[in-house]
């Protein structure tokens, strides 16, 4: 059987500090597993303004399975996955951070793993049993953990690890979930959709290492930004599991409203006898304890209007998925995704350009 092509992504932005050698590495690893996959390396300049894009370029100049791709500008995450994903030629994609957080044998585990479970997906998890941290800064861990566990909550699976890049995929898979996020929600998103065409979806315990090079007697700083990584993952907890932002709310609200009005009514059926009607044991059991009927009556308000969007989201969470369903189906068949064919003996593409 011929070797299977692996496409490796690593986008960039302003790495002009370790670009160059991290490359390196990975194509170092990537020549020693050669025997049982073929390789292509695509690194996506996402619209840096320092050295980065001449230095990858440099890089790729005597390497014929280096693809370099170029943003003018800095279009974030999402945007440059889907860019490399529309130009990776690969059976199976991978991608990678440039920083090499996770080191460079992930690649070999994830893509083994694939050919394995034939899965559609296999996440690199540092928070599965097995899988380990090191020297990541206590606020971003501590931060990272509880939105992973929020977004495993919300999503089926009981994934560890939702919203991290390093991952195998299925290519034809992939390139069948129209994606369109623009920034790491395109993470979640991939998930999400996956999910919902009931993917085989695998996770590998992985090493998350944030002991980074020394460059310029510098160190070198995460990019990621902490206050978007929390804003993320609460938006994809929503569109994996809206219910849960709305019922469940509305739940605990209509059991306060129905604690106080049940006083309420007790307050009236005491006062009863002395009042001879029921007109008259409203009025004075709302005198005793007005804030008892005010508490009752606005949560019971409140209550219905949470249990009532969260009927709305859910309805409209069905009707997405029905319709992303039937349009993922509609495209398998129209473009062939999921054929027997393959492309993988195309040519590899020249060093491209985007200019948008």
């Amino acid at each position: 059987m011929q070797r299977p092509l692996v496409s490796i992504v690593v986008p960039a932005f302003n790495e002009a500090a370790i670009i160059s050698e991290n490359l390196g590495v990975i194509c170092a690893y990537l020549e020693s597993i050669e025997e049982r996959y073929r390789w292509e390396l695509i690194v996506v300049n996402d619209g840096s303004t320092d050295e980065t894009g001449m230095l990858i370029n440099e890089f790729a100049e005597d390497r014929p399975n280096v693809v370099t791709l170029h943003h003018a500008i800095n279009f974030q995450l999402g945007q440059a996955l889907r860019f490399a994903f529309n130009n990776a030629r690969g059976d199976y994609i991978v991608t990678f951070d440039a920083d090499l957080s996770y080191a460079p044998d992930h690649i070999g585990r994830l893509v083994d793993e694939m050919v394995e479970s034939h899965a559609k997906i296999v996440i690199a998890s540092p928070y599965m049993t097995g899988g380990e941290t090191t020297n990541v800064p206590w606020l971003r861990k501590v931060l990272s953990r509880w939105a992973n566990r929020l977004l495993s909550a919300t999503a089926k699976g009981k994934l560890t690890t939702i919203t991290g890049m390093v991952r195998a995929y299925d290519a034809r898979f992939l390139r069948s979930l129209n994606l369109k996020t623009v920034d790491a929600e395109i993470n979640p998103e991939i998930i999400y959709k996956a999910q919902i065409l009931r993917a085989h979806i695998v996770e590998i315990p992985a090493h998350l290492d944030w002991t980074f090079r020394q460059t310029g007697g510098k160190r070198r700083k995460s990019g990621v930004r902490i206050r978007r990584s929390v804003s993320s993952s609460t938006v994809s907890a929503f569109l994996f599991r809206p219910f849960m932002f709305f019922i469940v709310p509305g739940l605990i609200v209509l059991a306060l409203a129905t604690y106080s009005l049940a006083w309420g009514a007790f307050h009236i059926g005491s006062a009863w006898p002395d009042a001879g009607n029921f007109s008259d044991a409203l009025a004075a059991a709302y005198d005793e304890r007005p804030h008892t009927f005010i508490v009752g009556g606005i949560g019971l308000i409140v209550a219905i209007q949470l249990l009532s969007l969260g009927f709305i989201a859910v309805q409209n969470k069905r009707y997405f998925e029905e319709l992303f369903h039937l349009g993922t189906t509609i495209n398998r068949h129209h473009t062939g995704v999921g054929s027997d064919a393959s492309d993988a003996d195309a040519p590899l593409p020249a060093h491209a350009a985007d200019n948008r």
